[in-house]
């Protein structure tokens, strides 16, 4: 890809954000490869569980730290490499400019959580949260929920269980357990506040085990 690299796009084994504007949140990841337009990277361990996160077809954001300011390109997922190492290919949309845009973090955290809908209470556990929501495991009940499926969500914070409203974002069945992405649509700041603590906890744990 021509250009200078940092500014013009990310240079290769550096940090970017992969954002995903529609879901706000954003993946730590090291780029590989810039070449012919096509940046590959991979997500950081502590944020990711399966390829499910993007699939091929998602609009991205790429972000990264140039010597002045962030700059960000638009890009749309090629495809997902699984296995020992987890790759995405991203094919880039147009030129770097300015970035401004704020997304949350999202680490690996497993807690209780329990959605509720219909007076029926769904049971599960987070996969990974951020402030912004969560991904879920639940045992299924019913009918699959629809994306916009409106939830009145509990998760259980080690400092207290985090009480709001939702709505499901992306909904696969596992055999009898529901994989869900969930938004939340009505959070307090304070409550923003603890997740966002949890967040970075749960990261900064995650890089102590991986250098030992």
């Amino acid at each position: 890809m021509r250009g200078v690299p940092g500014v013009d796009h990310p240079a290769e084994e550096s940090e970017a954000d992969v954002t995903l504007p529609e879901r706000g949140i954003a993946v730590s990841s090291r780029v590989e490869t810039v070449r012919g337009g096509i940046i590959t990277v991979r997500p950081s361990a502590g944020e990711y569980v399966d390829q499910a996160i993007v699939v091929p077809g998602d609009c991205v954001d790429v972000v990264w730290k140039a010597p002045d300011t962030r700059r960000g390109m638009p890009a749309q997922v090629l495809e997902v490499e699984s296995g020992a190492v987890v790759r995405w290919r991203l094919q880039t949309l147009g030129p770097s400019e300015p970035s401004q845009r704020r997304a949350a973090v999202r680490a690996r955290v497993a807690l209780p959580v329990v959605a509720g809908h219909g007076g029926v209470d769904l049971l599960g556990e987070t996969v990974d949260l951020s402030e912004n929501g969560i991904r879920g495991q639940f045992e299924g009940f019913g009918s699959l929920l629809e994306p916009g499926t409106t939830l009145a969500l509990t998760v259980a914070l080690e400092d207290g269980e985090l009480r709001a409203r939702a709505e499901v974002v992306r909904a696969h069945a596992r055999g009898a357990r529901w994989l869900m992405s969930i938004r939340f649509a009505d959070i307090q700041e304070k409550d923003q506040d603890r997740v966002r603590r949890r967040v970075f906890q749960a990261l900064r744990e995650e890089r102590a085990r991986s250098v030992t």
